[in-house]
C-alpha cells in the first residue's frame, strides 16, 4: 500500500479529511483496485476471514462507495449474495438506503475499505439492522486505530476485523524509509491526539 502510494503521509503538508480535521496521513484503498494481484490479494484475505470467523453468513454488503467493490469480490468469491448501502437515502427513484436484494432476519457482514472514526462505517450497520438483518462482524482493509473509533464499535456492539492497520503502517513505514525520524515523532503524536496535531496545524 505504500509502494503504489494508496497510504500518503505529509507532515508539511496535512491532509483534511472530510470531517474538516488535518492528517499527516491519508489513506485512499480504491488505488488498490488499479493493481490486479494487490486486489485479489486483498479479496482473498477477506476471503479466509469469513469464512473463519463468518462461514454461515448468508449475505455481504458493502459500505458506499470504498466497500463496494470489494465486497463484490468477497460476495462472488463465496457464493454469497451482495448488497451496499447508501451514506442516505437516494432522493430519486425508489429512494433505497440499501441497494440489492435484502430479507429480513438474514445474517450479514459488511465489508469496509477503510475506518477511520468509525461514523460512517456504523451508519450502514444501524441501516442493515433497521432492515430487521443481523450483522455478524465487519471487515475492512485499514483502521487509523483512533480511540474514538474503538469505543464506537464496542458501544454498537460490532465484531471489526481488519487486514492492517496505523500502528503496523507506522512500522513498515520507518523500517522502509519511507519517512524520518521527525516524521515518524509527528506521526506518533497525531496517533496519540489527533484532534490536538489538527488543532495546531489548523492555527
Amino acid at each position: 500500500m505504500l509502494q503504489i502510494k494508496a497510504i500518503k503521509l505529509n507532515n508539511e503538508s496535512p491532509f483534511t479529511w472530510a470531517s474538516g480535521r488535518k492528517s499527516p496521513i491519508y489513506c485512499d484503498n480504491r488505488v488498490t483496485l488499479s493493481y490486479p494481484e494487490i486486489r485479489t490479494f486483498l479479496s482473498e484475505q477477506f476471503v479466509s476471514i469469513v469464512k473463519e470467523l463468518y462461514a454461515d453468513v448468508d449475505v455481504i454488503a458493502g459500505v458506499a462507495t470504498g466497500g463496494i467493490p470489494q465486497g463484490v469480490l468477497v460476495a462472488q468469491a463465496l457464493g454469497k449474495p451482495f448488497v451496499y448501502v447508501r451514506p442516505e437515502e437516494k432522493k430519486h427513484g425508489l429512494g433505497n438506503k440499501i441497494e440489492g436484494d435484502l430479507k429480513n432476519g438474514q445474517t450479514v457482514v459488511v465489508v469496509e475499505d477503510l475506518v477511520s472514526t468509525g461514523k460512517s462505517s456504523l451508519l450502514a450497520v444501524d441501516a442493515l439492522r433497521d432492515a430487521g438483518c443481523q450483522v455478524k462482524g465487519m471487515i475492512a482493509i485499514f483502521t487509523y486505530n483512533l480511540e474514538v473509533a474503538s469505543k464506537a464499535f464496542e458501544t454498537k456492539q460490532v465484531n471489526l476485523n481488519t487486514l492492517t492497520d496505523y500502528h503496523t503502517l507506522i512500522d513498515v513505514a520507518a523500517e522502509e524509509n519511507y519517512v524520518s525520524k521527525e516524521d515518524l515523532t509527528s506521526l506518533s503524536k497525531w496517533r496519540e491526539n489527533p484532534e490536538q496535531w489538527s488543532e495546531e496545524r489548523m492555527k
